[in-house]
């Protein structure tokens, strides 16, 4: 496996964003003045060509047909090419040697080169006109097989020099109608000699480009990446404070505004989480003191009695008991609300198929036991969903326990499940209007219910439970007084509809 691969990605990686802009706009720019140069230098050699071939067509006797790219609407009259004198003779005394070779005198026209070509390809010079190489377009056009053609080629002039001529061959038939043809050759220099000049100045205008660009590419990346150093400078003011509530400019639309605003958003949204957090272990904490002060003091009260060798009275006993086991119960629940609220919002629920009507008679049962006094009342038609039984039991529990709580000593707790609604009414004073829209927060607890065992999560995990599973839950004031609540859950009467 060849090595520069690696050599060059680990080159490439060690760069920097903005020396890799700067060198990919060089590289551009470099690329597209190439492009523009190579065009240029090809459109001028072609139309020098051009000039060349028409230059040929004229000193030959005009253009050779109608097949000449140089003439839009066809040549003009034309009545042959221009020959020398007495043709038959130097074709019949060829002579493939320059004739005149080293002598100073002119070409017989303003051609430098000029010779005649047989039909069996052999070239026949014209006395102090030079002589050409004869190529395959030559003796095609001197078999009759093509009028004319122009082509580069090499000759020598009349005074012995050899050069690089253009060549343009055109037929024409002797008297006694034997197919022959004539080269006319003009020398490459006057195109060469500009075409190569040419070069030079493309390539230093290419050069001076790349500079150019190269020195702008840079340029260009630092404005353009000046907003990237700042979401960097923000970003790293965030890890070494933490403090979240650096936000970065948003001016304008494009891709780096838009970095910045999702940034931004995402700043606040870790804000409100940790704030969320630091609200929970505080009121988590608050709610934790009460029942870990009762525990404490009812525990000191014991092992005082019990260290001064004194028995407390059976009565007090017993109650400082129970009391302890109140504070431990709830303890136990406000534990358990905390777990099921620590858990992750994005974890996928459980989803199986639970019969409603059987978590409800569950849910009921344990109700009964909270409310020894009171009449817990249950009508549950079949109903099955697809979720937890466990969590929606939870659920059902802390709905039940919440009227069990408010509801009046002997009352009655109604709850019933009709057509996927889930109703759970008590005949307890109510909650007030200004009330209900705080009553599914967490530890939120009204100023009425704050002498009462709780912890102000039971409706808030009612809450999440019945919106992971597709449903919805809401307390209304009951008619009569009271409270009501209903959730609607998706299901089906039959498990697996």
């Amino acid at each position: 496996m060849s090595t520069r691969a690696p050599v060059a990605r680990r080159l490439t990686l060690r760069l920097t964003l903005r020396a890799r802009m700067a060198l990919l706009t060089a590289a551009a720019v470099a690329l597209a003045v190439a492009a523009c140069a190579s065009a240029g230098w090809l459109l001028t050699r072609n139309q020098l060509y051009r000039e060349l071939d028409r230059r040929l067509g004229a000193v030959s006797g005009g253009p050779p047909g109608a097949r000449d790219g140089g003439y839009r609407d066809g040549p003009p009259p034309f009545h042959g090419p221009r020959l020398p004198r007495r043709p038959e003779a130097i074709l019949a005394a060829c002579s493939a040697e320059p004739t005149g070779t080293g002598t100073q005198n002119p070409p017989p026209g303003p051609y430098e080169i000029m010779q005649l070509v047989r039909a069996d390809g052999r070239r026949c010079t014209v006395p102090g006109a030079g002589a050409l190489q004869v190529g395959a377009e030559d003796a095609r056009v001197a078999r009759g097989e093509r009028d004319h053609a122009y082509h580069d080629g090499t000759g020598v002039t009349a005074s012995g020099t050899e050069d690089g001529v253009r060549i343009l061959t055109r037929s024409f038939r002797l008297p006694d109608g034997t197919p022959a043809a004539v080269s006319y050759a003009i020398s490459l220099d006057e195109v060469q000699g500009p075409l190569d000049n040419l070069a030079l100045l493309l390539t230093a205008v290419t050069a001076l480009g790349v500079l150019v660009s190269a020195a702008a590419g840079l340029m260009i990346a630092r404005a353009s990446l000046r907003p990237v150093d700042e979401l960097t400078g923000a970003v790293e003011h965030i890890a070494r404070t933490e403090d979240l509530a650096t936000r970065i400019p948003e001016e304008g639309t494009d891709e780096i505004a838009r970095l910045s605003r999702s940034f931004n958003t995402m700043t606040a949204a870790l804000a409100a989480s940790r704030e969320r957090q630091q609200q929970l272990i505080a009121d988590a904490g608050h709610e934790l003191r009460t029942p870990l002060t009762s525990l404490r003091t009812n525990i000191d009260l014991l092992m005082r009695a019990e260290a001064a060798g004194r028995d407390l009275p059976e009565e007090t006993r017993r109650n400082l008991l129970t009391s302890v086991r109140a504070q431990m119960r709830e303890l136990s629940s406000l534990v358990g609300d905390l777990l099921e609220l620590a858990r992750p919002a994005d974890t996928e629920p459980v989803r199986e198929t639970a019969a409603l009507h059987e978590v409800l008679d569950r849910a009921v049962e344990r109700a009964r036991l909270r409310g020894p006094g009171l009449t817990v009342t249950c009508d549950a038609r079949p109903w099955h969903v697809h979720g937890d039984p466990a969590s929606l039991e939870r659920a059902i529990v802390n709905l039940l326990d919440n009227a069990v709580k408010f509801s009046p000593p002997g009352g009655t707790v109604t709850a019933a499940l009709h057509d996927g609604e889930l109703t759970v009414r008590d005949h307890g004073p109510g909650i007030p209007a200004a009330d209900l829209p705080h009553v599914f927060e967490r530890f939120w607890r009204s100023p009425s219910a704050r002498s009462l065992p709780g912890s102000g999560l039971g409706l808030s995990i009612v809450a999440r439970v019945v919106a992971e599973y597709g449903g919805t839950v809401a307390l209304e004031p009951a008619p009569g007084g009271g409270t009501l609540a209903r959730v609607h859950l998706p299901g089906s009467p039959a498990p697996g509809d």
